[in-house]
């Protein structure tokens, strides 16, 4: 279950987005001929989020992409701190009008955000729950992203461990000492059936199932 709050954040997500992508190497653009991005560039598509059995750490995949560009799937964590060593993985701060000042991470570095999506896939819980809490009361969101699992049976996932390696390319490969996960950066490539169970979704513009993540046990 993920608990969100009515809440405005300073700058946005949208606005921290459109000042990252531009540098990472599996982004397609098109970009404007200085080279940069602003939030008006950058369109949602939707997003879908797992749970943090802690609650600690926020953590929302975003579908977002340019108005004549491809989709891009961006993995985010939220977190009240910075996170020790990912320096390389931050994608910016933001003011959260409840929460305060949140450290925003690529999720492909956090360990929070790894063990989630092994999880998600491996066990098949797919997506977390959204709930806004209003006066006390818990009302759904409705999901913007259909997510589906295939390839999945374990009862439980081994600890994942460290994060040993990531290759970031237009798929990011992420090495753990239990489960090597693959995140597409770019739906729409047909299924990979040698990368292990997969996660796959569908969005308002995206009606059939596109491969969003693989994971394998080691």
């Amino acid at each position: 279950m993920a608990l969100l709050h009515r809440a405005t954040l300073r700058p946005t997500k949208l606005d921290l987005l459109a000042a990252w992508l531009p540098d990472q190497q599996w982004f397609a653009g098109p970009i404007g001929s200085s080279g940069t991005l602003t939030a008006e560039d950058v369109v949602s598509r939707g997003a879908y989020r797992f749970d943090d059995p802690a609650g600690d750490v926020g953590i929302e995949t975003m579908l977002v992409g340019t108005v004549d560009g491809p989709v891009h799937q961006v993995p985010l964590t939220y977190r009240a701190a910075p996170l020790d060593g990912a320096e390389d993985w931050l994608v910016g701060t933001t003011e959260h009008s409840v929460l305060g000042t949140r450290w925003v991470y690529d999720g492909c570095g956090d360990p929070i955000y790894v063990t989630a999506l092994a999880h998600a896939i491996l066990t098949g819980a797919g997506q977390a729950e959204q709930f806004f809490e209003v006066d006390g009361w818990r009302e759904v969101r409705e999901p913007t992203v259909t997510i589906v699992v295939s390839g999945v049976g374990e009862d439980e996932v081994p600890a994942i461990g460290a994060v040993r390696r990531v290759v970031d390319e237009d798929r990011t490969v992420i090495d753990t000492d239990a489960v090597e996960l693959v995140v597409v950066h770019r739906p729409g490539a047909e299924a990979d059936g040698s990368a292990g169970a997969m996660l796959g979704g569908s969005w308002d513009g995206q009606p059939t199932t596109v491969p969003l993540a693989y994971a394998k046990l080691r």
